[in-house]
């Protein structure tokens, strides 16, 4: 492994690095990069870059079909910033429950004020707020982060409801059994006190939160919103916040139409801003490159699909990016065995336009013949 950091990574991720040259001052010599917010779309990778892990769950500050069609495979870290995440979620949730921003800000204003003990007395009635406790909640995507915000919140005395078409069984078998699953969106808002959001930005969930599901919800709600800005449609919840049907709008994400509507409770972006996140993030980040770089498997990529193929113990491991092309395995199965080789395993996957191919064999094998072949976009061999 010969990282590159485009950003400053984690200095207690970086020495769990056994080799001190692991990672190198000048990309030229690097065959992998990590990366944090530095953007990258106008970068044109040497040929020797491999693999770019970015150190947190967002990519797109990232190519991602340009580096797949240079077989550079790109690796995100889901779930290292989960309890950050987590966290100010609940502290959001407070937030909004009670007035505490306000009473901060009246202490403040006062600090000249000689009798302020008594007189903190009786201005506190203004700051009145209510409990969580009791309260019903609305989880909107149940993911990693989504589901220790579910548990949490039951673990606070909360009613949660849930609601992920795309609930994986690992992630259900996480979630507390007092939490409540809808299979309808629409079912899970109507009653909530709070609508807490995490879910992915995709074209399917953009400005998914609006005048549609305001209208199902609950008058005088709370929607907080820690995944991504443009899942909600600002213009829709300026006229909720607007009429009162929104109680609060509490998010991570800034941008000026929102900071300048009422009622909004806004932070800037600190969901991941923790000393413990960011080490998580970049030691995940770590362990995908080297994995990928020693071994040929796959974990969390983005671009390509995963595929874990064990340790590698073939004297030789083949490693093709290549095109999703009908009948590429049977061109390598016949194309080794016709160049006298002999296959031990042969894994493959697909995603989408992409598939990544690995290939255990126990004879050297001349990889131009595999490089010649259509749809291919890189071949290696470990």
């Amino acid at each position: 492994m010969k990282a590159y950091c485009l950003n400053n990574i984690s200095k207690v991720a970086l020495d769990t690095l056994k080799k001190p040259d692991a990672v190198v001052e000048d990309i030229k010599d690097a065959d992998s990069i990590l990366v944090r917010s530095a953007q990258m779309h106008e970068m044109d990778l040497d040929k020797n870059i491999l693999a770019v892990a970015r150190a947190g769950a967002g990519v797109n500050n990232i190519p991602l079909d340009k580096y797949a069609l240079d077989g550079v495979v790109v690796f995100n870290t889901p779930g290292a910033n989960a309890n950050a995440v987590k966290e100010l979620v609940l502290c959001g949730l407070l937030l909004a429950s009670r007035d505490i921003i306000g009473g901060n800000k009246w202490v403040l204003d006062n600090t000249a004020d000689e009798n302020i003990a008594k007189t903190a007395e009786k201005a506190k009635a203004k700051f009145a707020g209510n409990e969580i406790k009791g309260k019903t909640i609305a989880v909107i995507g149940l993911g990693v982060i989504g589901v220790l915000v579910a548990n949490a919140c039951a673990d606070l005395g909360m009613k949660v409801v849930g609601y992920d078409p795309y609930l994986s069984i690992q992630n259900a078998m996480r979630l507390q059994k007092d939490v409540k699953y809808e299979a309808k969106l629409d079912e899970a808002v109507k009653n909530a006190d709070f609508v807490t959001i995490h879910v992915p930005l995709m074209d399917s969930t953009k400005k998914m939160i609006n005048k549609d599901v305001f209208v199902k919800m609950k008058k005088n709600a709370v929607l907080l919103n820690f995944s991504r800005d443009t899942l909600v449609n600002d213009d829709d919840l300026e006229c909720e916040l607007k009429n009162g049907n929104i109680r609060k709008y509490v998010t991570d994400f800034a941008n000026q139409k929102v900071v300048n509507m009422p009622n909004v409770i806004c932070f800037p972006h600190l969901g991941a801003s923790t000393e413990e996140a960011e080490d998580n993030c970049a030691m995940m980040a770590i362990d995908e490159l080297k994995d990928y770089l020693e071994n040929g498997n796959i974990t969390h990529s983005v671009n390509y699909p995963d595929l874990q193929a064990g340790i590698k113990n073939a004297k030789y491991r083949i490693c093709i990016n290549h095109k999703n092309i009908p009948g590429m395995i049977a061109n390598f199965s016949k194309t080794i065995v016709e160049v006298g080789g002999n296959i031990q395993t042969l894994l493959s996957k697909s995603k989408g336009d992409f598939a990544y191919t690995v290939i255990d064999v126990d004879t050297e094998i001349d990889i131009n013949v595999i490089k010649a072949m259509d749809g291919i976009l890189r071949v290696r061999v470990i």
